[in-house]
């Protein structure tokens, strides 16, 4: 079978967010998630509707 994507949106800084491909969850609870070629690293948002 093909690969996931799936795309996750992080907060970096105070009012930048990026959504692209999740990557992996580190263990302090940061998100990283590829956009292109490059990696970023945020918390992760989380939905109304995850909650």
């Amino acid at each position: 079978m093909g690969d996931m994507t799936v795309l996750t949106t992080v907060i970096i800084g105070t009012c930048v967010s990026i959504q692209g491909n999740f990557v992996r969850k580190l263990a302090n609870g940061m998100v990283t998630v590829r956009v292109g070629n490059q990696q970023f690293t945020g918390r992760p948002v989380v939905s109304a509707l995850a909650a």
